[in-house]
């Protein structure tokens, strides 16, 4: 029997399906992935999947080579770092991939009537975009809330990098804007303001053991976060200095915690929208119509 491959048609076929998956892949993400890195990625599996059809290998090789451009999507696409992070990458893909799969599969025997439609690259690429838009919708990323991270403040040519806590609690807002503001020891502070800065916001605050309080808000041009082997960068990011030292090391050979951060930047960059600012704010939890730390 002999059988005829459109290289182009089958090409875009498996182009666009692993695009449809790099792209649930980064949702469930801190959205890392540029999107020319998710089509360079898309574009890797496809490549690999024709030469199984094109080179005349075993078909054991022929198998590592579709299985090593579909996981060698993954750090092509996605900044990550590390084998368990990229173990874990791969594991979302395979989930996702089955679920894309599976939906193909149920509507060509649920719906034979349109079966040649559903078969044809439009049928496919449509069915799964449709799909992707539905799987889209759940809510597949971890919470960051309550984690360890690590984060590097960026101002001009001086950077540090610190352990910082993604605290629940932590709702401080920049009252005229509603940016989320992240709170870092005053020495890190000094370390990128050596001379002191010309305060950009006044960020008032209320606490327990403490009725209300003003800190200082500065605005930082880059903030880099690491967690769970991914990188993402935020742009101008409101920080407020705090007076007191926010959590020493309880021995000496471990890292103190400099920053907290509020998981809202995180949301923010998951979700890809903007997230409303609401009235009232508590980082010790607690809606009382203050921002509290």
């Amino acid at each position: 029997m002999r059988y005829e491959l459109y290289v182009d048609s089958l090409f875009l076929v498996n182009f666009v399906m692993n695009l449809y998956i790099l792209m649930l892949v980064n949702r469930s993400t801190l959205r890392t992935a540029a999107p020319w890195r998710l089509l360079l990625g898309a574009a890797l599996g496809s490549g690999c999947y024709l030469l199984m059809f094109m080179l005349n290998l075993p078909v054991p090789l022929k198998l590592f080579l579709g299985a090593a451009g579909a996981v060698g999507m993954l750090p092509v696409a996605f900044p990550v770092r590390g084998l368990r992070n990229l173990l874990k990458l791969t594991e979302k893909m395979l989930i996702f991939s089955f679920c894309m799969g599976g939906a193909l599969l149920f509507l060509l025997r649920s719906f034979s009537v349109g079966e040649n439609t559903l078969t044809g690259i439009f049928g496919i690429l449509g069915v799964g975009g449709i799909v992707c838009l539905f799987l889209g919708r759940f809510p597949w990323e971890s919470k960051p809330e309550n984690s360890l991270c690590r984060v590097t403040l960026v101002r001009g040519e001086k950077q540090v990098t610190v352990s910082a806590l993604i605290d629940s609690g932590n709702s401080l807002v920049e009252p005229i804007s509603g940016k989320p503001v992240c709170v870092v020891d005053e020495e890190i502070f000094q370390g990128l303001w050596e001379s002191g800065g010309q305060l950009f916001r006044a960020v008032p605050y209320h606490s327990i053991g403490k009725k209300r309080g003003i800190l200082e808000g500065y605005l930082l041009p880059e903030l880099h976060v690491e967690l769970d082997g991914m990188r993402k960068v935020f742009r101008e990011v409101y920080i407020a200095v705090s007076p007191e030292t926010i959590s020493a090391a309880d021995v000496p050979e471990a890292e103190s915690i400099k920053m907290i951060m509020n998981p809202r930047i995180l949301l923010e960059a998951k979700r890809g929208k903007k997230i409303e600012t609401e009235a009232g704010y508590d980082i010790k939890g607690g809606n009382t119509g203050k921002n509290e730390i």
